[in-house]
């Protein structure tokens, strides 16, 4: 195939414009990882660099001294990352085929109502209420799974537009007249053939529920709360640890050596442990979160 001179200027530019995409989203996360690798006193007199004056360990190494608790915490967020990203996707390709059916009855209002909540919400006092009141999900492991997260009107919507677009009508006409109902239809034949979009709305609720902090703010308390601590509550706890040893002269006197803690390293190595498994695990799902971006996204 002969290409034409605009193609070839065409390709050219897509090419350099992809480069420095690439480059862009690289360049924050290579600063990262050479900041948290950085001996703090050099850290704090030069600043960032990608290519530090002193190099040091002492964050991974602060990490580490409190690895038990970093490996529970690890445990308790992968269990939670995965029962809620099931449940989600459960929950949404569920009401999307339901809404994605020509005839079903107030579709429309079904479709607006689902739509409304992304623009309205109960408001946080209210839904915190009803949570630690009604329901008692205060300090116990339902509490990082099921408010904000466990449904998603986004989700719901690019599912249905994709079983609207890429599912043929025929496929349900032909599965009814075999005698196959709504249940058989959905598991033979929307949910295998729905499982490019499956996977990039599970990969939205994924990243959601890793990197999700307040919950645990909110609804976990005490030592009993402590306990259920994900990744980045925990994380987020040793930060101010640090900080609070930094700043309590009370430290000192204790033989803590305030001038050795990794204040600001620790920061972006903590930053960098909480993101590397999601880094890990992207580009093995990569293929489906392009197709099912692409797929989901157009109207017919």
């Amino acid at each position: 195939m002969v290409r034409s001179k605009n193609d070839k200027i065409f390709q050219i530019f897509a090419h350099v414009v992809l480069i420095l995409m690439v480059f862009i989203v690289a360049v924050p996360f290579l600063l990262l990882f050479m900041s948290s690798i950085t001996e703090e006193n050099t850290l704090v007199r030069n600043g960032y660099s990608f290519w530090p004056e002193n190099f040091s360990l002492a964050a991974y190494e602060y990490i580490w001294n409190q690895r038990g608790q970093i490996f529970k915490a690890y445990g308790i967020t992968i269990f939670v990352t995965a029962a809620g990203t099931l449940v989600n996707i459960f929950i949404s390709s569920l009401l999307a085929y339901g809404l994605s059916l020509k005839k079903l009855p107030g579709k429309k209002l079904f479709t607006f109502y689902v739509f409304f909540t992304m623009l309205f919400n109960g408001g946080l006092v209210p839904t915190y209420m009803m949570y630690t009141g009604i329901f008692h999900i205060n300090n116990t492991i339902f509490a990082l799974i099921v408010p904000t997260f466990l449904m998603s009107a986004m989700n719901v919507l690019l599912i249905r537009t994709f079983y609207q677009t890429n599912i043929p009508g025929a496929l349900y006409e032909a599965a009814e007249i075999d005698g196959a109902n709504h249940f058989s239809i959905f598991s033979k034949i929307v949910l295998p053939l729905g499982k490019p979009i499956m996977v990039t709305m599970g990969l939205f609720s994924a990243l959601n529920y890793w990197n999700d902090w307040t919950n645990g703010l909110y609804y976990l308390s005490g030592d009993k709360g402590y306990s259920l601590y994900s990744i980045q509550n925990l994380l987020n706890e040793m930060i101010s640890k640090i900080e609070f040893l930094s700043s309590n002269s009370a430290a000192s006197s204790a033989g803590v050596d305030l001038a050795q803690l990794p204040s600001t390293s620790v920061r972006m190595a903590i930053a960098f442990v909480a993101m590397l498994p999601m880094l890990i695990i992207y580009p093995f799902l990569q293929k489906y979160f392009q197709k099912g971006i692409a797929l989901g996204a157009v109207k017919g």
